[in-house]
């Protein structure tokens, strides 16, 4: 079995490098690590809308890795159980409706 990607643990709980190949790996921890810090160099000159965006999108992406399975609040169940409700109803928003929406929201 490969241990690419992956560190051995020694009996102190530390972790060691799993094999020889593993200096390939450290490598590109590093350069992950650098691009990151590059790319946020950058973040820092974009717009307040797209910084805020991103950022975002990268919590979410925390919250995810940390969590696992979403739980949703009993208001989002709620909204999900009227959204179910109207559909087995048949309300559904017309086209012109939907477009409305998307054009209020979209960015100029």
């Amino acid at each position: 079995m490969s241990t690419y990607g992956r560190r051995a643990p020694t009996p102190g709980g530390r972790f060691r490098l799993a094999s020889a190949t593993d200096a390939s790996i450290c490598y590109a921890e590093r350069m992950t690590a650098k691009v990151l810090k590059e790319a946020m160099r950058r973040v820092e000159t974009w717009p307040e809308e797209a910084q805020a965006e991103l950022a975002e999108i990268a919590l979410e992406m925390d919250v995810s890795l940390k969590v696992g399975a979403y739980r949703a609040t009993p208001e989002e169940l709620a909204g999900i159980d009227r959204g179910l409700k109207a559909a087995r109803e048949g309300r559904f928003a017309t086209a012109e409706e939907v477009e409305a929406v998307f054009a209020k929201h979209r960015r100029a």
